[in-house]
């Protein structure tokens, strides 16, 4: 039972993959934007009183798995992650507005996301690997510099 949590009247075990990237799947969550998003996805997480189990965060695109519990939905979660995450990106670092490309918005629409469940495991060493696959092909790909 330890991987089941418990609330007053339920007793929950909601385990997500979630994955979503910035507009344009430009190459810009590294350096000091990548540090902002980290730290502000793990204080968002909690403030929702989801718990983040794997977060990666590669230039083009995020990988999480969380544990929500039941009483949050996944698409709540992710309206409010995208929009505080893309208003905070854009006060701190305001030159992101003046590109024609981005406008009011930093990140791309949807977002990808399945339940957790048997496969836990391989999913976790996914995500957890996940940027050491990517950096093999970073070196064949584009760079996006913030400050251009």
């Amino acid at each position: 039972m330890s991987k089941y949590k418990k609330q007053s009247h339920v007793v929950w075990k909601c385990d997500y993959h979630i994955v979503w990237t910035p507009k344009y799947r430009f190459r810009i969550l590294n350096g000091l934007v990548k540090e902002l998003v980290d730290h502000d996805i793990k204080m968002l997480c909690e403030w929702k009183s989801c718990e983040v189990i794997e977060l990666n965060i590669q230039p083009d695109h995020i990988h999480l798995v969380i544990s929500i519990p039941p009483k949050v939905s996944v698409s709540l979660l992710m309206g409010r992650l995208k929009g505080k995450l893309a208003i905070k990106l854009f006060k701190n670092y305001p030159q992101l507005k003046k590109k024609p490309y981005w406008g009011n918005h930093f990140w791309s629409r949807g977002y990808f996301v399945n339940t957790v469940g048997i496969n836990e495991d391989v999913i976790r060493r996914y995500v957890k690997y996940q940027e050491e696959e990517d950096k093999k092909e970073e070196n064949n790909g584009q760079h996006f510099n913030l400050f251009d």
